[in-house]
């Protein structure tokens, strides 16, 4: 990839863009940028060393083992949000894993230039707030699903949840296995819920497409 290219992406993401084209080119010699192929696993729990990843295109998969074997979703992170086993931002990556859901571009950064940026560029600190803040309210959400709804409205608030992430009331490129492990239940009681959600009219289902065809009774469903 040319190096013009790559400041283009760099200026592009959230957290750098108060930056001048100076302080980029900078931060250029600071990140090491990677193409990771959909379905590759790029963090594991053994790996060490205090690193962030920034999500510039695609989406990542934080994801946990249990010791029955039990795969549970932590997170799934689109374009723009950054995580990592960084004790400065209060993240920690043990026992996870990361996995690329789509073709992904990420920037990898240490916390020793993260931390200079920081203190050179407040700004910067600024927008690590904010993307950190959103994604623990995300975290919090979906806690509280998990604590005080049943498998329906969980299903409901995801698929909400995801729609308005894209935009569109369609959801495409998740299998009901995803589904499953995002709210914590087995595939064959999300595949039997989704397919309750169809006969009733609030969803279409295809091959790992969701149609969204009644947002307000869905709505409803997640509040139940």
């Amino acid at each position: 990839m040319e190096e013009k290219e790559k400041l283009g992406y760099l200026s592009d993401i959230e957290l750098f863009r108060d930056l001048s084209d100076r302080d980029i080119s900078e931060l250029d010699r600071m990140t090491t940028m990677t193409s990771v192929p959909r379905g590759r696993v790029f963090y594991r729990p053994e790996e060490v060393g205090e690193v962030l990843f920034l999500v510039k295109d695609g989406r990542v998969q934080l994801y946990r083992i249990s010791p029955e074997g039990k795969k549970l979703v932590i997170a799934t992170l689109g374009p723009g949000t950054l995580f990592g086993e960084m004790a400065l931002l209060g993240q920690q990556m043990h026992n996870t894993f990361a996995e690329a859901l789509d073709d992904c571009l990420i920037y990898v950064m240490s916390r020793t230039d993260l931390e200079r940026l920081i203190l050179s560029k407040p700004s910067v600190g600024l927008r690590v707030l904010e993307i950190t803040g959103r994604r623990l309210r995300d975290a919090e959400e979906r806690l509280e699903d998990m604590a005080f709804k049943g498998i329906p409205a969980r299903l409901a608030s995801l698929l909400l949840r995801l729609a308005a992430e894209r935009g569109s009331t369609e959801i495409v490129g998740l299998t009901h296995q995803d589904l499953a492990e995002t709210v914590g239940t087995y595939r064959e009681t999300a595949t039997q819920v989704l397919n309750d959600m169809k006969s009733d009219g609030l969803i279409d289902i295809g091959r790992k497409r969701i149609d969204i065809l009644s947002a307000e009774r869905l709505q409803a469903l997640a509040e139940s």
